[in-house]
């Protein structure tokens, strides 16, 4: 190397003399004398990472670093880097510009430069480029023209090899051209075979051939990317050598015949025959091998008279015997990793030899070469690994990197916002990694990638840390095969991309409105309720036991659940029953906010209020807190798992025993299913924490009931049997549901083995004379079995009713929290607190603290004000006697009536309920029940029918589905049996269920079902299969949703429906410990011509920006359609490409796997095949369509 003199000088003579001879005296004090012809400027014919690793070289020698860059990257990094830049190719095609290369002479000589230097890809193996560059008067940074000819020539190159004793691999002696020849030669030396571009290499146009059938496709493919890359499709054929390692040798050569060796390179680990990690040295070689491969390399090198950088690469078998492939007469992308281990900077070392220097004069001879520890170079590529590594590209919405000591990073459009065009190679950026080992430097590059934040595009990152913790290759054992036969690389864990999914959802509301149907024009209120504190107990009796182990200072108190997890149900359910208290039941997290805000309320403040809780309302029966309605509508319109609502609800409220409603047989939905689904349901409830469970049927249909009891009672869970309610038994003129009619069921379901018994009166129609009597007459025939009342307060009678039950010798009541109590939802919580305080049956609840989780509730229900009851409800009303409404429907049918414009008409809907339900037979009405009787009545005012009008027409009506199903006994049998003659007008002769619906229906095939989600979607649970199981569409349409849009449900909740506003700064905290700042900027109100519009949002200080289709702005412009991904019958563009050719046309007949488009994108092709076998119904591309991925192709019925 220059001592710091010398440098100096030499830097000054190159700016000052056109040629000089200098004397430089070096450390080892070696003297030459040598003709120099300085270099002032530098072009680079290339693009990318390559181009500005070139001009640091070159600025770093103090030379002018020039670039040309094609119309397609005039945006790109490349260009802004060098000193100067200039367009080439416009006009031309991308690959092409960068391939004209009379155009590239004209800027060096129109912009005085001196040198040209090639890269690598793109004109580096051309020979007459080289030859083009020195006929102008410039010099080539490679190479000599003649060798970089017959290097590039493979059968040259092969005769080279024999002549200097280098071993070589059976091949053809020429290029091959056409498939005819391709096929001859393989029925001749028989396969396996490899195809490789007889013009060019990393990998592009290489196949392997082992079927004597692929052998023309393969051929045909193969050959159009060589030519694509290189501008020649020729192709060279050799015998294929099984289970090799891929070495390669760095050369460096100079004018005066002088070669020296930079050691091996590893390049096994490879897929498409294109490397993806590298290694230097080559862990495992043995040092006799490495030697006679090296040795080899110089000969050959010498044989040729090699002058520069080049490569020459082998084959080596599990013997220790190495073949040459070939050699590439340019720098290598992986030249970085030996540069890391020797010390030396292989692109300046190319300027100074191409300026006359030789190895000597440079410090390189052999003796001082030597490697120090182990280097490795990832290529991190915008290519999707889980999608068989197709190219990805669009815009870098977020680009955050990984750095740190013995870290590089070689890249070029690695920035946010930066688009990565489908025009070039997917390679982003090169990661290098260099310590003392191999297993120190890959934990180095493990760091480094995780530390990456890629965002707007796919990449194969991984990929990479999956090959980076094998212990294969932590240990150095490594061979071509090693990503094929280790197909655990390919089991990758996603990436969230929370904060960006979060990000394109506020951008999607703020575009195109709430994503979620709001009911009235109401907006949530701009409020952050008070939740209150809970105090830590820091005394020393809690610090004292937190450090025996026994609970920790923030552990909630005691509660029920403790003797529920201990004891089991039927300890607990004595327990219950031996309580002098009345105990209560708060409705607050499910059947409250049900009844009055159409069952909206979302987790995230569920969640915020639920620790309050835990610590101060322990001795609380239980929660209701899941099931029902709140199942399906978490999935529907929350965009939420309800799984995770309930699992995260217990980790917050670990002490108070859970209910959930269980609807028999029907499990959460609204219709029957196998009973294998309701017995895996119940288990997978009790598995995440659910406790209780109030089974009830809508019929009060004993089969469909007892087969819930038996579910929830395998499951584990504490069976509480219900017996809904309807009519009343303190009129003696309500004869169908009379007492003796709840006492029979009382006595079937206690023989059935309940653990507590349930009176469901679901529309507040329970008077408290009624309730005396009944609970009485129960009390009486079963005193040990605890009994639970559930009411509505529709009519305003609810705690008096309630207070009747507990008297009587009722054990647990239903009541909500004061603000979310009254009218449809259930009395108020402080209401009976303050009635019994001070009596026997006092609840011991401190009613300052029920105030205090009150004034929590009446704060947060102002941020629903778009589904309140109290649009069209201003309090209780008495008239549910008559129309005997659910108060659990009432606002879910309210919200109904004005999704269906029957708003103004809701009166007339509440009229026409009580009809529908004398129709339909005078029957029990709570889910699904209540939703016939309920999808009755608003068809009746839809087309202003009678009750008279409905029966008399019945025969010619087109009813709602629901009622149809009911008549066909689709839920079961209804006290009394059907109603006739409605039942036989309307199904005239439709088929009809006898006995229980589910008795009938064949198992379902949860692991068929599990497969078929894993197909469409990524991370499938049990959960989501269950959910499924329930509702199919539903749940697939949540998990497009939570896979385009992340975990919405850390939104606040106004910010969840309606969107923040510009200039809002917010907070979302993702888990423990991990908050992202939000700010929303703008929404340009410029419009794409894609139809797309940019917001800007501002993510823990940096900028970062969102692309969303305006659905409205686009009604007016022809943009290409999407595929839908959940209809396999849509066949999409897996990746961005062009069209080449399209090999079905409509009408044809496809089979599954048949090939029927190609498309090429970043100079690969790639064969779209048939998902499934049918005809093709239409066409959406032609030849030359630019496609983005997921862009509809064609459909096939």
């Amino acid at each position: 190397m220059f001592i710091p003199a010398a440098q100096s000088a030499y830097r000054t003579l190159r700016k000052t003399q056109p040629r000089v001879r200098l004397n430089l005296l070096f450390k080892n004090g070696y003297s030459s004398k040598v003709e120099y012809k300085p270099i002032r400027s530098v072009l680079v014919a290339n693009r990318g990472e390559i181009a500005i690793r070139v001009f640091r070289a070159c600025t770093e020698l103090g030379i002018k670093s020039v670039a040309v860059y094609s119309e397609q990257d005039k945006m790109h990094m490349h260009r802004q880097k060098a000193d100067e830049s200039y367009m080439v190719g416009k006009g031309l095609p991308p690959v092409e510009a960068y391939l004209n290369i009379p155009e590239v002479i004209r800027v060096c000589k129109e912009n005085d430069v001196d040198a040209v230097h090639p890269g690598y890809g793109f004109l580096s193996e051309r020979s007459d480029f080289a030859q083009a560059v020195i006929d102008a008067g410039l010099r080539f940074i490679g190479p000599s023209p003649d060798v970089v000819q017959k290097m590039g020539d493979k059968v040259a190159a092969r005769v080279a090899a024999i002549e200097a004793g280098v071993p070589i691999v059976p091949g053809t002696d020429g290029p091959v051209t056409s498939k005819e020849e391709a096929l001859e030669f393989c029925k001749k030396h028989g396969l396996p075979v490899i195809f490789k571009a007889a013009y060019g290499g990393g990998g592009r146009g290489m196949r392997v051939v082992r079927k004597m059938e692929d052998v023309e496709e393969s051929f045909q493919r193969a050959s159009s990317e060589a030519k694509a890359a290189f501008g020649n499709g020729a192709m060279f054929i050799e015998k294929f050598i099984e289970r090799p390692r891929h070495i390669e040798v760095q050369l460096l050569g100079d004018k005066a015949g002088n070669v020296v060796h930079l050691y091996e390179r590893d390049c096994s680990v490879q897929r498409r025959h294109q490397k993806v990690v590298e290694i230097a040295p080559a862990p495992r070689l043995p040092i006799e091998i490495r030697d006679k491969m090296t040795e080899a390399a110089v000969r050959l090198a010498c044989h040729v008279g090699y002058e520069n950088a080049g490569t020459v690469e082998f084959l080596c078998d599990e013997s220790g015997n190495f073949y040459f492939i070939e050699v590439n007469a340019r720098l290598q992308v992986e030249h970085t990793v030996t540069e890391e281990i020797t010390g030396i900077d292989l692109v300046q070392s190319q300027i100074r030899i191409a300026e006359g220097m030789t190895l000597p004069e440079l410090g390189y001879t052999q003796d001082k070469i030597q490697p120090r520890g182990y280097a490795i170079q990832c290529r991190v590529t915008t290519e999707d690994p889980a999608n068989d590594f197709q190219p990805n590209t669009g815009r870098l919405e977020v680009f955050r990197s990984g750095e740190g000591m013995g870290i590089r990073l070689d890249s070029a459009s690695a920035y946010a916002g930066a688009i990565i065009s489908p025009y070039y190679d997917s390679l982003l950026v090169k990661v290098i990694s260099h310590a003392s080992d191999l297993q120190s430097s890959a934990s180095k590059m493990n760091r480094a990638l995780r530390e990456f934040r890629i965002r707007g595009v796919k990449t194969n990152i991984p990929f990479l840390l999956n090959v980076l913790e094998n212990q294969k290759f932590l240990h150095g054992v490594l061979d071509t095969y090693f990503i094929d036969e280790h197909p655990q690389l390919f089991k990758f864990k996603p990436s969230l991309n929370r904060a960006q999914k979060l990000l394109n959802y506020m951008g999607e509301v703020l575009v195109n409105g709430p994503q979620t149907p709001l009911a009235t024009t109401l907006k949530p209120a701009m409020v952050s309720p008070h939740v209150p504190e809970v105090p830590l107990d820091l005394s020393p009796e809690a610090l004292a036991r937190e450090e025996r182990g026994e609970a920790k200072v923030t552990e909630p108190p005691k509660g029920l659940r403790e003797i529920l997890v201990c004891g089991g149900p039927e300890a607990f359910a004595k327990e219950v029953r031996n309580r002098k208290e009345l105990l209560l039941m708060d409705t607050t997290f499910r059947d409250a906010h049900q009844s009055l805000l159409a069952t909206r309320i979302r987790s995230h403040d569920l969640l915020k209020i639920s620790p309050f809780v835990a610590h101060k309302f322990n001795n609380l029966y239980s929660l209701e807190n899941w099931g029902g309605a709140t199942f399906d509508v978490a999935l529907r319109f929350l965009h939420e798992c309800p799984w995770e609502r309930l699992e995260e609800m217990r980790k917050r409220i670990p002490n108070i025993p859970f209910q959930m409603l269980l609807r028999g047989a029907n499990a959460v939905g609204y219709t029957s299913y196998p009973d294998n689904v309701v017995y895996k349901f119940c288990e997978l409830a009790v598995q995440t924490g659910m406790d209780i469970f109030r089974v009830f049927d809508s019929l009060n249909y004993l089969p469909n009931l007892i087969l819930g009891m038996e579910a929830a009672g395998k499951a584990g869970g504490v069976v509480e049997a219900a017996i809904s309610y309807t009519g009343d038994v303190s009129d003696p003129k309500r004869t169908k549901y009379d007492l003796k009619y709840y006492t029979n069921l009382a006595d079937e379901l206690v023989k059935a083995g309940t653990h507590v018994l349930c009176i469901k009166d679901m529309a507040g129609l329970l008077k408290p004379e009624a309730a005396k009597l009944l609970i009485t007459a129960i009390r009486d025939k079963h005193p040990d079995i605890p009994i639970h009342i559930h009411t509505h307060d529709t009519s305003g009678a609810g705690v008096a009713s309630m207070l009747a039950c507990a008297n009587a010798g009722a054990d647990v009541v239903d009541v909500a929290v004061d603000s979310m109590s009254g009218m449809t939802s259930q009395p108020s919580m402080g209401a009976m607190v303050a009635s019994l305080q001070g009596t026997p049956l006092d609840t011991n609840l401190d009613l300052r603290t029920v105030s205090e989780y009150s004034a929590y509730w009446e704060q947060t229900r102002t941020l629903y004000a778009p589904f309140e009851c109290t649009t069209t409800m201003r309090s209780g009303n008495a008239d549910v006697y008559l129309n005997e409404i659910p108060g659990g429907q009432y606002t879910n049918l309210q919200f109904q009536a004005f999704s269906l414009g029957l708003g103004d008409f809701f009166e007339d809907v509440k009229k026409a309920y009580r009809e529908a339900n004398l129709l339909l037979g005078d029957i029990i009405k709570v889910t699904p029940s209540s939703k016939v009787v309920g999808d009755l009545a608003q068809f009746m005012v839809q087309n202003n029918l009678t009750a008279d009008q409905v029966l008399e027409r019945a025969e010619e009506l087109s009813f709602p589905k629901s009622v149809v199903e009911y008549l066909q006994g689709s839920i079961g049998i209804p006290h009394g049996g059907f109603p006739e003659p409605l039942r036989s007008r309307v199904l005239k002769d439709m088929p009809r269920i006898e006995g229980r619906p589910g008795a009938e229906l064949k198992d379902l095939d949860f692991g068929k079902l599990k497969k078929e989600l894993k197909e469409s979607h990524s991370c499938i649970t049990d959960r989501d299969v269950m959910s499924a199981a329930l509702y199919p569409q539903v749940t697939n349409d949540f998990l497009h949703f939570r896979d385009t849009y992340g975990p919405v449900d850390k939104l606040d909740t106004r910010i969840f429906l309606t969107g923040p506003k510009v200039g809002e700064e917010f907070d979302v905290p993702l888990e423990r410990g991990k908050t992202l700042s939000v700010k929303a900027l703008a929404v340009s109100a410029d419009l794409k011509p894609n139809g797309i519009r940019e917001v800007f949002f501002e993510l823990n200080g940096q900028l970062r920006a969102v692309h969303i289709l305006d659905k409205e702005a686009i009604k007016e412009i022809h943009v290409h359609p999407k595929a839908n991904k959940s209809n396999k019958s849509e066949v999409g563009a897996p990746m961005p490409g062009t069209v080449i050719d399209i090999r079905v046309q409509v009408g044809d007949k496809v089979e599954k796997g048949q090939p029927l488009v190609v498309l090429s994108a970043m100079k690969m092709e790639m064969v779209v095949q048939s998902p499934l076998a049918g005809v093709v119904k239409k066409l959406e591309i032609a030849n030359g369509t630019k496609l983005e991925g997921e862009d509809l192709i064609m459909i096939i019925e």
